[in-house]
């Protein structure tokens, strides 16, 4: 890839507001994508059982909040 963060940051900072704002809502979709994609691999992985566990325990002795 020929392009660093810095000149990326730069390129941004220059955007025009309205291609600033597609840029922002185009980025909101990739990241809540990217994230999904890796709590899906935690999840399929075994990483999420133990924070399963604790939860699931917390919640049989009373120490959740229905929300």
């Amino acid at each position: 890839m020929g392009i660093t963060v810095e000149e990326l940051e730069k390129l941004i900072t220059q955007l025009p507001q309205d291609q600033l704002r597609k840029f922002r809502a185009w980025y909101e979709k990739f990241d809540s994508d990217v994230w999904d994609e890796q709590i899906k691999k935690d999840a399929a992985s075994g990483k999420l059982d133990a924070l399963a566990e604790a939860a699931i325990a917390e919640h049989r002795v009373g120490r959740s909040k229905k929300l």
